[in-house]
């Protein structure tokens, strides 16, 4: 699965498999300026830390491409309109990395006309696709280490190829021990309030042949109670200097059931998710998305009118409860201040 980022050279588009619409249709959305960009990553048509850095990719391309609009003063304009696209959402750090490496490498030619910057960044945000497709790979086949022939693994959210540019995080490591032959079983928590890993890791996985069930988030500490899970991988979306990781809201929860049950917790992450200007975990910005998320499945209310809610997008898990992390470049794991540093360091 990596046909759901791709971009058009026809019709200078970034065409999105529509996240929110899964796993009842496939509809497309396309992105032509950034306006488009920044909506389809507020609204989660696409999301996925991976993902979202991949897709700001493009975004700088055509905001560079809409800039043109601005004649001489297309530089300044170009510059506000990458500040807008790196402000679209504020936890997953792969968005600020992908903004970032685009202005490096626009800083490094600086003599550069538009059309020649346009070329240039192109063929990186090209680059950067398959570039995450090879590091999830690499993640799966290190992290496939950690799976024995017979687990059932389970997942919180969806850290899949739909997360990615392909093949995934957490779900790649699964990906990577399934295509070795392990006999392994799948059990994705529902992931209220957007459910993705009812709509979204069951569809990755049921497409293609990996036992998956589903289960809703409050059952986890039942399951592993009754020895049902051997092991949990789970994704991020921002990893401090010291190992705290961030990832969707329930995952704390989650780490401390299996904490409790003896059950080893793993995340997956690639190097760019990993933020060391931040020492630990309390630094990590939490996005607090709309209400209706929560008051509201589909357009039925199921909360009274006028009750407040709380729909916080993320929570961060203490390294102290995190068994590894599994990276492209190895499982990292405590002391992770040390580790992150020689692993990663200026990455």
């Amino acid at each position: 699965m990596t046909d759901h980022i791709a971009f058009s050279v026809d019709k200078q588009a970034l065409l999105l498999l529509d996240q929110r619409f899964l796993p009842d249709r496939e509809e497309c959305f396309v992105c032509r300026n950034t306006a488009d960009m920044i909506y389809a990553l507020q609204t989660m048509v696409v999301r996925g830390a991976p993902a979202i850095g991949v897709t700001a990719a493009y975004g700088c391309y055509l905001a560079a491409r809409e800039s043109a609009e601005a004649g001489p003063a297309w530089k300044d304009r170009l510059n506000t309109l990458l500040t807008e696209l790196e402000q679209a959402r504020p936890t997953a750090v792969n968005l600020r990395w992908a903004v970032e490496r685009m202005r490096a490498q626009w800083a490094a030619l600086p003599a550069a006309s538009l059309d020649e910057l346009l070329s240039t960044w192109l063929g990186l945000a090209q680059d950067m696709h398959s570039e995450d497709i090879e590091i999830c790979k690499a993640i799966g086949r290190h992290g496939a280490d950690l799976i024995a022939d017979g687990d059932t693994i389970l997942t919180h959210c969806n850290a899949g190829a739909l997360a990615t540019a392909g093949y995934g995080t957490a779900l790649g490591v699964i990906r990577a021990a399934f295509e070795q032959g392990k006999r392994i079983q799948v059990i994705a928590d529902e992931t209220r309030p957007f459910l993705q890993g009812a709509r979204l890791t069951a569809y990755e996985l049921a497409k293609e042949g990996i036992p998956v069930t589903v289960a809703c988030d409050n059952a986890v500490g039942h399951l592993m109670k009754r020895g049902m899970v051997q092991k949990v991988v789970v994704g991020a979306d921002r990893i401090a200097a010291n190992g705290d990781a961030a990832n969707k809201i329930g995952t704390y929860t989650v780490a401390l059931a299996a904490k409790a049950h003896g059950v080893p917790f793993y995340v997956a992450a690639p190097a760019s998710t990993f933020d060391l200007r931040i020492a630990s975990g309390d630094e990590i910005p939490i996005e607090d998305r709309t209400p209706r998320e929560v008051t509201h499945i589909g357009e039925h209310r199921i909360t009274p009118e006028n009750v407040p809610v709380y729909n916080y997008a993320f929570d961060v898990t203490p390294a102290e409860l995190i068994a590894g992390i599994v990276t492209e470049r190895g499982v990292l794991t405590a002391p992770y201040v040390a580790s992150i540093r020689a692993i990663i360091g200026g990455k």
